[in-house]
Parts: C-alpha cells; structure tokens; sequence
C-alpha cells in the first residue's frame, strides 16, 4: 500500500472544489496535497504570439516583463494553492498546498508528483465539456486515467452545464 498524501488536482473552479469536497467524504483525515499545475514560461511564449500569428519580424522581448509576469503566475498559483488547501482542510483533510510548473501537461505534472510522493490516490474534477470537445481536445481526466499508478478519483461537477 501506498505511503503517501492523497494528490488533489486543484485549479480554483467549481469542479475541483466540488472534488475536494466529495473526496473527503471517502478519503478525509488523510494527510492531503492540493496541487495546483501552473505554466512556467508561459509569459516568454505570450510576447512572441502576435509575432507568430502576423508573420511579421520577432520584436525584442521584454525579458525583465516576461520574468515579472512569470512570478506573478506563479505567486497566483501558491495563493490558489493555499486557499485549496484551507477549504481541503475545512473538509477534514489534513492539507497543504503545493504550486508546481507544468512539465508536458497538467496530467503528466500531476502524475509526477503522485510518483515523487509515493500517493495512496490521485483526485481530479473533471469539468464538464461536449462530446466534440472531448474529441477533438482530449482531457486531462482520460490522461490520468490512463496513466496513474494509483487509485484515481475523478468527481465531476454537476453543476456545470453539458452541450453536445
């Protein structure tokens, strides 16, 4: 059996609070990570798009900009990672947030962390989207469904409406 918290995907929306809820009626007081997976980077790939996307000569990057807007990604991320924590705790969970930077993909980022941690599971809320959309974009719950090595707890949100 695994040692480790329980990993909670968590992003702020209501599909991952309603997984932190729902979850801890199967899994609370165990100790628990709330992991928010934010883009590292990111802010150096926004000032080229409109180069990118006009075909017009790369303008000079603002690099004193761009590493500005990556902290501040990443202070979001930590504040984000917190609150999800408190309300993991106000759940019965007994919680820390964790901000980690996005390796490939949110699925592939959690579930390195679910490997560095020896997790006992893995929750994520899965948001609701069209038949098309699932399609054509895949999802991040197929991704850690297929690749987890632990349990997996996936809590959809009823809340949000489904097209499609």
């Amino acid at each position: 059996m695994r040692s480790g918290p329980v990993i909670i995907g968590y992003d702020g929306s209501p599909a991952s609070e309603r997984a932190l809820r729902d979850s801890a009626d199967l899994l609370a007081p165990r100790p628990a990570l709330v992991v928010v997976v934010w883009e590292a980077g990111q802010a150096f790939e926004l000032t080229e798009l409109p180069v990118r996307l006009l075909e017009v000569p790369p303008a000079p990057i603002d690099a004193r900009t761009a590493v500005e807007v990556d902290r501040a990604m990443y202070e979001a991320a930590e504040r984000t990672a917190q609150h999800g924590a408190q309300l993991a705790g106000e759940f019965g969970y007994k919680a820390e947030g964790l901000a980690v930077a996005d390796d490939v993909t949110v699925a592939a980022t959690l579930i390195r962390v679910v490997r560095e941690h020896d997790a006992a599971a893995l929750v994520v809320g899965a948001h609701g989207h069209s038949a098309l959309r699932e399609l054509v974009l895949g999802s991040t719950t197929r991704e850690v469904l297929q690749s987890a090595e632990c349990p997996v707890v996936v809590v959809r949100d009823h809340g949000e409406h489904r097209a499609g």
